[in-house]
């Protein structure tokens, strides 16, 4: 099976949902215009997945088990986030793996019954059953030759829903364990279709711009409506599993960071531009708006705010926005999450655990409005669908995290006023002896179909 080509259902505008269990599936528009209040889910999320109707219920935390904390695996941890439950802000439910992986991120089938979690060190997949009971997410089974079937791609970095399928970003690769790698397909029930390398100098494709390439892949994310794949690029397996003061004091290990963006054909998945975005592009988020045709990503290494946008010509370009603060101080941006109405970007900076609020009405000039101090160290966010809540998580990866006291475990819930963020609750994961919180997604029992 080649790549998915449904050209009418992918020309849809970037709101279309599709709901599918065995590659068929069915397609409704639904544009900012029309969005209630009353629709919640997260604003990251891929535009194929199933849509939560109203406030989300649950919190899933994908969680990296601590070697002599608690039984010491990975685990998938739900949180009550329902207002007036007697257990809201609180541990509902846990699944241990029995096993370490470096859990790290996950995402849905486009029909929202099973969530997909990666394991960035064993390169397995780990498949949950979320639909028939919410609260009490039930592992079905794990993927355990994504490398062997995909030809080499190592560390799946996440899961991102497309009709049928999902697509799998990785990190590295099982040669030499460097950045280079592939983003790999799979069907909704776990078989193995297509690899995709990203250009590098060993194999540039026929991109323009081929000099740039370096191979290295992070975060891969699609505008249907403009037929345009974007992945940005990290590092490789021999760095994110060596500890982070021994990385930066490597300079060789330093020149292996990724620096690019690369714009892909979505239809035939073939690479069309390589870019320069120096300092280690993270998360990608597309606009919502059916004219806005951009996009954001944050640099770790250099602490920038990057656009990828359109211009009037119609040619995709990345330009330097914003410059969020100073990596010596602390300041190294990790995940960025885009409001619904494409008014407010918030980026997370993990060493000086800080969350920043712009205002991108402007996408082009971003004005920063709010600064707080979610924690000692911050990783993830995940913002509702309204705008008015905003949940933390706190790890990295297991060998980059700080030490001693700064080494703060946590989840925290918080309302967005516009103004100011208020926090609601807080679990210390430490104390509670799950693990290191990661990647957070969303549950409900209420979801569209």
């Amino acid at each position: 099976m080649g790549p998915y080509r449904n050209h009418a259902t992918d020309f849809m505008l970037n709101r279309t949902w599709c709901f599918s269990r065995s590659g068929l599936f069915a397609a409704a528009l639904l544009t900012l215009a029309s969005a209630t209040p009353a629709t919640a889910d997260e604003t990251c999320s891929s535009p194929y997945l199933a849509r939560i109707e109203g406030q989300e219920e649950f919190v899933y935390v994908w969680t990296l088990g601590e070697e002599g904390l608690g039984d010491g695996s990975d685990k998938l941890v739900t949180i009550d986030v329902k207002p007036g439950s007697p257990t809201y802000g609180k541990v509902i439910h846990t699944h241990s793996l029995g096993s370490r992986n470096e859990a790290h991120h996950g995402g849905f089938t486009d029909d929202r019954r099973q969530l997909w979690l990666s394991g960035l060190e064993s390169s397995r997949i780990f498949i949950y059953d979320v639909h028939t009971d919410p609260a009490k997410p039930k592992f079905v089974k794990s993927i355990d030759d994504l490398v062997e079937k995909s030809g080499g791609a190592l560390g799946p970095h996440g899961v991102y829903a497309l009709p049928g399928r999902v697509l799998i970003p990785c990190l590295s690769n099982a040669q030499d364990k460097t950045g280079r790698t592939a983003l790999v397909e799979y069907t909704n029930d776990a078989q193995y279709i297509t690899t995709h390398w990203i250009p590098s100098p060993r194999d540039m494709r026929g991109v323009e711009n081929a000099e740039l390439a370096d191979g290295y892949g992070y975060d891969a994310r699609v505008l249907p409506r403009k037929n345009v794949l974007l992945t940005t690029s990290f590092t490789g397996l021999d760095n994110y599993m060596t500890a982070f003061p021994k990385v930066a004091a490597d300079p060789e290990a330093m020149k292996r960071f990724g620096g690019t963006m690369v714009q892909w054909d979505f239809h035939t998945r073939q690479p069309k531009k390589v870019f320069a975005v120096p300092g280690a592009p993270l998360e990608i988020r597309w606009a919502w708006g059916e004219k806005h045709n951009y996009a954001f990503t944050a640099t770790a290494l250099t602490s920038k705010i990057w656009l990828f946008y359109e211009d009037e010509k119609g040619n995709w370009q990345a330009k330097e926005v914003a410059h969020v603060g100073d990596p010596k101080g602390g300041v190294i941006p990790v995940d960025i999450s885009l409001s619904a109405d494409d008014k407010t970007l918030f980026v997370d900076s993990f060493a000086d655990g800080t969350c920043r609020a712009y205002d991108v009405s402007n996408p082009h000039h971003p004005m920063l409005i709010h600064e707080n101090q979610i924690g000692r160290q911050l990783n993830m966010v995940s913002q509702s669908w309204d705008g008015k809540r905003l949940y933390f998580s706190s790890s990295l990866l297991a060998k980059w995290d700080k030490e001693g006291t700064a080494n703060e475990q946590f989840v925290k819930g918080f309302t967005w006023d516009g103004r100011q963020l208020t926090k609601k609750f807080e679990l210390d994961f430490t104390e509670l002896k799950l693990g290191r919180p990661h990647h957070m997604l969303f549950g409900s029992t209420k979801v569209g179909n």
